[in-house]
């Protein structure tokens, strides 16, 4: 799957923090699976829209 965040919005997000270059592909992975989540919760309840209480 491609990138799902960008760099630049995190490291501003995160204001004077360093940030590791690894941190990028872990965040990546989290957002990934709670997306998956969404998903597979929106398909259990009969919809193909994604909402925020999929989350």
């Amino acid at each position: 799957m491609a990138d799902l965040i960008v760099k630049a919005a995190v490291k501003e997000a995160l204001q004077d923090k360093n940030v590791s270059s690894d941190f990028y592909s872990a965040l990546d992975e989290e957002v990934e699976e709670l997306l998956e989540d969404a998903s597979r919760r929106a398909e259990q309840n009969d919809r193909k829209t994604v909402q925020p209480r999929d989350l």
